[in-house]
């Protein structure tokens, strides 16, 4: 009995717990695709010599993780497609996603930057947008397959499966490009992702929904999934301020990471140097900085702790400034890698934990999603135009830009916390 009590689960066998090694195989599954349309592209990208501006462009690819929220209802109520509906509804589309999924990443493999840049976006974007609709699916088979008293469980297992993911597509492939290539390398990654589908028909499907908890049809299910939580939201006390906090928060990192690639390559860094800057240090260094993170919530409380490591970020965020100035020393990298990848855990924890709190009951998914998409909004539109800044002002100048470019967020969040303090000690019948 899988879910049953502790009591009569004394010695379960491998088997029994085939769902968390599942939940962590799909974690692997989705997190496989991100730097391929993200860091791992724009590395490439600058080695192919495109120019700042047009690798900066590269981040709108991302554009679809941000507004996934939008065909979630297609495929929460419409049936997979043929003979897939036999799977199920939520295996059933996985099968449907994720050969096109390894199809696009062996295109975007065999595409030349260099000669036809254009297919390789193209290939780049197809890839994401079908990684954000396999997000969406895996998201809903957790929900429905674990009870919720293992959802954090699960949630643990398929967050160590996407980082081990990120460190194989990201620093892993931009080492091996080194040995078969850039085109080997990605084509290895294309056939890792071809591999998601065991994953998928190894899986349970879970059960269907009741015949009364199926949404009325997909403009009700439209209305429920976005215009009835944006109006909750909307409706709370300095909504805008937080909504704008929220937008704002993610500029410096925006602006900072999609230069990233050829900021290293400008200061005449190899892949292997990027690799372990970008891989093993900065991994170990994010998962520390999400556990301290934690742990200054509890101490400090959501919105103290927001401020106090959005402002440590900020000043971590110098470190590429020094870096700029160090004419491509190692260690230089390394300390930077180390340190800002540390206080981005840092800020990360507060910052998810603040979102969380922002959630009514009543709609925590999907607020939570949308909060999500609105904080990432920042990455995908104005973190597009970082490589026309990078070129008007030199590396040393834009990085001390990025560096204040949260700034503002944190103005407003100071803002929000001097306000509500005040109006604590407003006595009651003084309102």
């Amino acid at each position: 009995m899988l879910f049953g009590p502790p009591a009569l689960v004394k010695a379960p066998k491998f088997g029994a717990r085939r769902p968390f090694w599942l939940m962590a195989a799909f974690g692997f599954a989705c997190g496989l695709p991100l730097p391929l349309s993200g860091f791992t592209l724009r590395q490439w990208l600058s080695e192919g010599g495109l120019s700042l501006g047009a690798i900066g462009l590269s981040a709108s690819i991302g554009l679809a993780y941000t507004l996934k929220f939008l065909w979630a209802p297609i495929l929460d109520q419409v049936r997979p497609p043929g003979i897939l509906a036999r799977l199920g509804r939520r295996r059933g589309w996985l099968a449907a996603i994720q050969p096109g999924l390894a199809l696009a990443a062996f295109g975007l493999a065999f595409s030349e930057p260099r000669i036809a840049p254009a297919v390789t976006v193209a290939a780049a974007a197809l890839l994401a947008f079908l990684s954000a609709s396999q997000d969406i699916v895996v998201d809903a088979w957790r929900i429905e397959i674990f009870p919720a008293d293992l959802q954090g469980a699960a949630l643990a297992a398929y967050v160590w499966g996407y980082r081990a993911a990120l460190l194989v597509s990201g620093a892993l492939a931009i080492k091996l490009a080194d040995f078969f290539g850039w085109h080997g390398a990605l084509a290895l990654m294309a056939v890792l992702s071809g591999l998601s589908l065991a994953v998928t028909l190894a899986a349970p499907e879970p059960p269907p929904p009741k015949e009364h908890e199926r949404a009325a049809g997909l403009a009700a299910q439209f209305m429920h999934a976005v215009v009835a939580p944006f109006r909750d939201l909307l409706s709370r006390e300095r909504a805008v301020a937080i909504l704008a906090f929220v937008m704002l928060f993610k500029l410096g990192e925006a602006l900072a990471g999609v230069m990233l690639a050829p900021f290293y390559r400008a200061l005449g860094f190899d892949r292997g140097a990027v690799a372990l800057a970008n891989g093993p240090i900065a991994l170990v260094s994010t998962l520390g900085g999400i556990t301290a993170g934690g742990s200054l919530v509890v101490w400090l409380g959501v919105r103290r702790a927001l401020v106090l490591t959005g402002f440590g970020q900020m000043l971590a965020m110098f470190m590429y400034v020094v870096l700029a100035y160090s004419a491509g020393e190692r260690h230089v990298l390394f300390a930077t890698s180390l340190t800002e990848a540390f206080a981005e855990g840092l800020a990360d924890a507060a910052f998810l934990a603040f979102l969380s709190s922002l959630c009514s009951s009543a709609y925590a998914a999907t607020q939570y999603a949308l909060l999500s998409s609105l904080a990432a909004v920042a990455v995908r539109t104005l973190g597009g135009l970082s490589g026309f800044l990078a070129q008007a002002l030199g590396w040393k100048a834009f990085y001390l830009v990025a560096t204040f470019a949260s700034l503002p967020a944190m103005l407003v969040m100071v803002g929000i916390i001097l306000r509500e303090r005040k109006a604590t000690l407003v006595p009651a019948t003084t309102r």
